[in-house]
């Protein structure tokens, strides 16, 4: 039975940030080369662990060792490929969930060919913009670059098949977020338009997604928590923010000092 999307309760989204700050996980963050600072300090932020592993044999070790990994394609190149794939088998023989963030796929050839190909690998959960899932499903989309120029409920049909397809959960994230098994789906109305004129937010998104994943217990939900709490994260400090540079500050002040009250 197909479900209608339904708002995710704050109070579910405040205890899946309570338990993700008693377990603190360790995310492998094989992201791209703009926005590792970025992620890195969100992860801190809310309460979880960075660690960013890219030479091929060290990262099949952390893989293993990590309690998720984070595959984000935005700079991808020929010899991080092989580095992602490496961690993503290990990941797999070790029972480490993974995310994929599939950035600007679509539009570029190699970028493309890589994601489709290692959606097959089984990802935990896949994080991306309208357009993203659009070109993943293999759909005509408008996305430029990195921006979606696609709704995200227009994807939701889509995002809802890859997840069945392939055995995941799919975040398709833009003015209002979905949150899908296939079957089940949570919505996110929430954040501020201010977060897309940082360079990071989306892909530290991921990176938080990737922890959340990592929790016992209900993936879906975990995994919707983290759409909220970034998203609300992001509308509070919009709230006082001058403009993008004191937005970039202040978000992650705000994802630090972030209180179950403020979720609910």
């Amino acid at each position: 039975m197909i479900t209608e999307p339904a708002e995710l309760p704050g109070l579910a989204a405040a205890s899946s940030l309570t338990l993700l700050r008693q377990r603190k996980p360790l995310v492998h963050c094989m992201t791209n080369d703009v926005v590792q600072a970025f992620t890195a300090n969100a992860l801190l932020a809310v309460g979880a662990a960075p660690a960013m592993v890219i030479e091929p044999r060290e990262a099949v070790q952390f893989a293993a060792m990590a309690d998720a990994l984070l595959v984000n394609i935005g700079t991808l190149t020929a010899p991080r490929a092989e580095a992602m794939m490496a961690a993503i088998t290990s990941a797999n023989q070790a029972g480490t969930p993974w995310v994929l963030d599939p950035v600007a796929v679509g539009a570029l050839t190699f970028r493309t060919e890589f994601a489709r190909g290692i959606l097959t690998l089984k990802p935990a959960a896949i994080r991306a913009n309208a357009s993203e899932i659009l070109a993943l499903a293999g759909q005509p989309a408008l996305g430029r670059g990195v921006d979606s120029a696609d709704d995200s409920r227009y994807a939701l049909p889509f995002a809802r098949q890859l997840a069945a397809d392939y055995g995941t959960l799919v975040a398709v994230t833009g003015r209002v977020d979905f949150i899908t098994d296939g079957d089940r789906v949570w919505s996110v109305t929430d954040g501020d338009a201010m977060m897309t004129r940082v360079t990071g937010t989306g892909c530290a998104l991921s990176a938080v997604a990737a922890a959340f994943c990592a929790l016992p217990g209900d993936r879906l939900q975990h995994l919707a928590a983290a759409c909220r709490i970034m998203a609300r994260a992001g509308r509070l400090t919009a709230r006082d923010a001058a403009g993008p540079g004191s937005f970039a500050v202040g978000f992650l002040d705000r994802l630090y000092g972030l209180q179950e009250e403020d979720i609910q």
